[in-house]
């Protein structure tokens, strides 16, 4: 679940922080003396008014529900679009005059295969999934929308029966395969391992289109999730487009190889895309946006240590969401060459809630990214009522979210508890209140009772090389600070980092380099308390008073944009708001 509901467990913090014995630094874990006696008044203090908040609270947000999972062996490998092989094809009676709206090489080849889908096709993707004998078996899919009527018939009394479980087994999966999903792909066979066996193994799903809007799969916001691909290792998604889910529109799970290629996810209730508990993942050219949680979502990946990268993702554009990119657990990331723009938060990686195996979050690499504008004040909807309507009725189509949790609106980057992780070489600029922000987070809250490890996140990460407060093209567009830290942890270091206009701007105002002593600091006090009042949000209260993360800060007074850099970020803003789901590169912020 979103990274920024870490803020919740401060009070367990300082609960745990009061009544703790003097110990030791033992086994690198470094204990309560180097909290010492201003930890010992900082818990005094907030421990009454944390707790106060634990227990007249409700919950204020549900994270990510899923069944106990495992991870992959990890033997697979990133699987390789193929354009050959054995293949089925799908359409629709109107895919023939889309076709003729295509390029002529691909209206030739659409027009052919539409003749073979007549002779011998589907008109509904999990009827060809269904159909699949031999692994490596690539789905063509034709220009039309797809809702999957056969889907929705009336569920069996049986699996009626597990229609009101948020979490079911395998096994449950596989018998009822229609309570939570539209479309599902169970490569596991019935044993005790996790490992994809069997004809749907090494699945590519193609949309046949010039673009991913050409084809889409359209969930009606009648299941949790749109595509559920569950222990389906090799699976390959490319070039089409999958909306309105009431959780995720594409969920990858205890999968062994996966690939996320010019895929477009939108007008979610939570996720676009979500990969969760597996490894040899990509997401590749893929667009996100319209989100209530985030648009891609590379939660408890394998926890390699950073020894290799679990799940890349590069070249991908993930806007107008609540956040652009989140993970609890997010371990061996490779993000890089990405663009994260107009969220409320633009990259969010956690070490929050229990359930997500690899925890804490470590070891991923965030380079080359342009990270930027996020200062979206998507709480206006539950303001004006807009998100207490049915999902189908809020507008999702015409730019409306409604965030899951309470998140610090015009934020770049935000770390809650991550460990040994690098940001290196990206642009950062134009995020209204900070451009990164790092806090630890105890383990408590994940359900790591051991005293010995409530201060095992927020160590060793590295914010070296990056660009703050200007485009790549020169114009300067601050952020609010550029680097926001609660002072907790050991070995965090920034270095090399630059800004557009005068000095990188800091909270505290003097940060370690890389080759300053390794030392264990506690929380800042004053950063403690003042992060405690965000605890009372939920959605029927998304404005607690103290709070100031849920509206946009305003504009930071040191920009210097010339004429011509004005004048086309109006024009980007008009054409917004003429699309308001859509925020073309060509903004330049």
């Amino acid at each position: 679940m979103m990274v920024l509901l870490a803020l919740g467990v401060l009070a367990c913090w300082a609960l745990w922080a009061w009544q703790a014995p003097d110990r030791a630094e033992t086994g690198g874990v470094v204990g309560w003396r180097a909290v010492g006696h201003a930890g010992r008044q900082l818990a005094w203090r907030v421990a009454t008014a944390g707790v106060l908040l634990v227990v007249v609270t409700p919950g204020i947000a549900a994270a990510h529900l899923e069944r106990p999972t495992r991870f992959p062996s990890g033997g697979g490998t990133v699987p390789v679009y193929r354009t050959t092989g054995p293949y089925l094809v799908v359409c629709k009676p109107d895919s023939l005059e889309r076709i003729t709206q295509l390029p002529k090489e691909l209206r030739a080849l659409n027009q052919q295969l539409f003749a073979a889908c007549q002779r011998h096709g589907f008109q509904h993707i999990q009827a060809a999934i269904d159909a699949v004998t031999t692994p490596g078996t690539r789905i063509l899919i034709q220009p039309g929308i797809y809702r999957e009527q056969p889907s929705l018939k009336p569920l069996s009394p049986a699996c009626a029966a597990l229609s009101g479980q948020p979490v079911l087994a395998y096994d449950q999966q596989v018998a009822c395969r229609h309570v939570q999903n539209l479309i599902a792909i169970l490569g596991d066979g019935p044993d005790p391992d996790i490992a994809c066996e069997g004809r749907l193994c090494g699945l590519q799903l193609e949309g046949t289109g010039a673009q991913p809007e050409d084809v889409v799969v359209d969930g009606q916001f009648q299941r949790l999730n749109v595509i559920r691909a569950d222990r389906a290792d090799g699976v390959y998604f490319r070039n089409f487009t999958i909306q309105h889910s009431l959780f995720n529109s594409l969920y990858i799970l205890e999968t062994d190889g996966f690939a996320i290629d010019r895929m477009l996810g939108r007008w979610n209730d939570e996720y676009a895309f979500l990969t969760f508990a597996s490894d040899h993942g990509r997401y590749v050219d893929c667009e996100a946006y319209g989100n209530g949680d985030s648009g891609l979502y590379p939660g408890s990946a394998a926890p390699l240590g950073g020894t290799r990268p679990a799940i890349e993702l590069t070249r991908c554009r993930s806007h107008h969401n609540f956040i652009g990119l989140a993970g609890t657990a997010g371990n061996s990331l490779l993000v890089h060459d990405n663009d994260f723009y107009d969220n409320s938060v633009g990259i969010g990686l956690d070490s929050v809630f229990p359930g997500h195996p690899g925890m804490p979050q470590n070891s991923s690499i965030v380079t080359g990214n342009r990270i930027y504008a996020n200062n979206q004040d998507f709480y206006r909807y539950y303001r004006d009522g807009t998100c207490t309507k049915p999902s189908a009725e809020r507008g999702y189509e015409d730019g409306v979210v409604c965030p899951s949790g309470p998140g610090p609106v015009g934020t770049g980057i935000v770390l809650a508890g991550g460990n040994a992780n690098t940001f290196r070489g990206n642009h950062i600029w134009d995020n209204w209140r900070f451009g990164a922000m790092q806090f630890g987070v105890p383990a408590q809250l994940r359900g790591e009772t051991d005293p010995a490890k409530q201060f095992d996140t927020s160590h060793f990460n590295q914010y070296l090389d990056n660009q703050l407060g200007v485009t790549p093209t020169g114009e300067v567009r601050a952020n609010g600070i550029d680097f926001w830290w609660d002072e907790e942890g050991q070995g965090n270091c920034w270095q090399g980092n630059t800004a557009g206009s005068g000095p990188v701007t800091s909270d505290p105002a003097s940060l370690a380099d890389c080759a300053a002593p390794v030392v264990f600091t506690p929380p800042n006090p004053v950063k403690f308390q003042s992060l405690l009042a965000c605890l009372a949000w939920r959605k029927t209260n998304v404005d607690p008073v103290g709070c100031d993360w849920t509206y946009a800060p305003p504009p930071p007074t040191d920009r210097q944009d010339p004429p011509e850099a004005q004048d086309a970020l109006e024009q980007a803003q008009a054409i917004e708001r003429a699309s308001p789901g859509w925020s073309p590169d060509a903004a330049g912020r």
